[in-house]
């Protein structure tokens, strides 16, 4: 009961919620680039939220399928096909063993998220399936996935209830440039006035130079009072560093545990669900908010996925236990 990997696109990995507590001891969160769409492609297969799932970049996999499952396809649309059909995304559906899935060009976002009910047969390394590929651990053998790899599932159930419910419309749309809203700080003190004033009325354009780490941008040069260097501290997802140079560099999944620059401002949790899906050549604007109002979204975006559950409703029947005789 498995999956062949026939072709592994450009980037594509196993990932689930991340590897939570290990930074104190250097070892990087890892996990999604876009935890809301992880979130919704596992509720729509009847997964727990953090389930591992296949992370694709730019351009998807050729997998096919030795079993039947239920799968779903979230965040950037990269043309998946089914056996040479079009498959929507953000729907749950069924394939059966012998089909393959492919995917064709990308028209949308950057990173799409296969889901598979039942979950991924990946051992856990420290509490988490996400692969940290710098350093060698978790997923498949601490690596991207390769041709002829072949990746079992736990409890595969292609008979999920309630598949015609489990469907909602696309979320990740192109846009012209991107409003992402952050919190300042932790060290915007150490720009001037009007080095804010360019981060926070300029736009931004993603160079070439992104990856799981880190986006590094173009654009106006944000000014600091007396350089960029700090003593080294922790780092965010979403942190937005700003170095001598004065180009901001939103740190991502796979960033470093420390750093010795300045972060001007965080981008706020629920919209990292923006960042997780920029590319080179994509615009950013970036927009001041209040701690308030980023829980407020916060708490929006959980209650969303609620909802969701209980739309989509549960994914099998339950056991009955045997009455006592």
């Amino acid at each position: 009961m498995s999956i062949t990997v026939q072709n592994p696109g450009l980037l594509t990995s196993v990932q689930d919620g991340g590897r939570i507590g290990y930074q104190q001891f250097g070892v990087s969160v890892s996990g999604v680039m876009d935890p809301r769409a992880m979130k919704v492609a596992n509720i729509l297969v009847g997964n727990e939220e953090n389930e591992a799932v296949l992370e694709c970049t730019m351009m998807g996999p050729q997998l096919q399928f030795d079993a039947a499952n239920v799968i779903a396809i979230t965040g950037g649309d990269l043309g998946p096909t089914l056996d040479g059909q079009s498959v929507a995304t953000y729907a749950a559906f069924v394939v059966q063993a012998g089909q393959t899935l492919r995917f064709t060009a990308l028209r949308s976002g950057c990173r799409a998220y296969i889901a598979f009910a039942g979950g991924l047969d990946i051992p856990p390394v420290m509490g988490s399936r996400s692969t940290y590929m710098k350093a060698k651990i978790g997923g498949l053998n601490g690596r991207r996935l390769e041709k002829g790899d072949v990746i079992g599932f736990r409890a595969p159930n292609p008979n999920v209830l309630n598949l015609v419910q489990r469907r909602i419309a696309p979320e990740v749309r192109a846009c012209n440039a991107y409003a992402v809203r952050v919190l300042m700080g932790p060290q915007d003190d150490m720009f001037t006035p009007a080095g804010i004033e360019t981060f926070l009325s300029e736009t931004y354009t993603v160079t070439n130079e992104f990856d799981r780490m880190g986006c590094r941008m173009e654009g106006a040069v944000i000014e600091h009072k007396n350089g960029g260097d700090i003593i080294s501290d922790g780092i965010a997802f979403g942190a937005i560093q700003v170095p001598t140079a004065g180009k901001p560099i939103i740190m991502l999944a796979d960033r470093q545990t420390t750093g010795g620059y300045t972060k001007i401002a965080n981008v706020i949790t629920a919209d990292f669900r923006i960042i997780g899906q920029l590319k080179g050549g994509d615009r950013v604007r970036f927009v001041k908010t209040t701690i308030e109002a980023a829980q407020d979204a916060l708490l929006t975006e959980r209650a969303a996925l609620r909802a969701l559950r209980t739309m989509t409703g549960p994914a099998k029947l339950k056991e009955r236990k045997p009455r006592k005789a």
